[in-house]
């Protein structure tokens, strides 16, 4: 009964699998592909249900796995340069809250920890120095790419973050919060060095 039971399930599998290769296409959503398979799910029999070669749950799993993964490399790439139309945050108390690059300084096509950029001013406090609209000056104090440091280690961050400077590489504000690279003091940003809270 149970042979007869798994050559029936084999079967049906193999009539669901014909079906999905012709009638399944995938579609694009989030930068990936997801595939909707539970209109064509097979009820689990006391042996288990066969959908290409493997059972439905671990290729469900693989599935999402592989969506998620796409997704998460997508939004990695998007986060990684630093290049015109960027949104960063600020850590000082300049009043802006975040900022977006137009474009980076010394001819750079994007720029990474320590370099100068110009932006502009998104979204502000209402009784900051910074209004919001105004084109100002930021120095990348926190950058997704990663930077190799001289003992063979790296340094990444999760968000893109700058501290505002005038045109003379003065900072803005009188305070900056978090954690500040030691790389500042190779590009000669030592007073934004001085307000940091901690440094690395």
């Amino acid at each position: 009964m149970n042979l007869n039971l798994d050559e029936k399930l084999r079967q049906q599998s193999k009539k669901w699998r014909n079906r999905l290769e012709t009638l399944l296409l995938p579609k694009p959503r989030n930068n990936g592909f997801l595939i909707n398979l539970e209109p064509y799910r097979i009820p689990m029999g006391t042996s288990g249900s066969f959908i290409f070669g493997g059972p439905y749950d671990k290729l469900s799993g693989f599935l999402s796995t592989s969506h998620e993964a796409c997704s998460n490399s997508f939004s990695q790439q998007r986060r990684t340069f630093i290049q015109m139309r960027t949104v960063l945050k600020v850590v000082d108390n300049s009043g802006a809250k975040k900022v977006m690059c137009i474009q980076a300084l010394k001819g750079k096509k994007c720029a990474k920890l320590g370099d100068t950029i110009v932006a502009s001013v998104k979204e502000a406090h209402p009784n900051g120095k910074v209004k919001k609209g105004k084109v100002v000056y930021g120095v990348v104090v926190h950058a997704a790419m990663r930077c190799g440091r001289c003992n063979g280690s790296e340094v990444k961050f999760d968000d893109n973050v700058v501290v505002l400077v005038d045109k003379q590489g003065q900072p803005i504000g009188t305070r900056v919060f978090g954690l500040v690279p030691h790389e500042l003091r190779k590009k000669k940003h030592v007073k934004i060095l001085t307000l940091a809270e901690h440094i690395a």
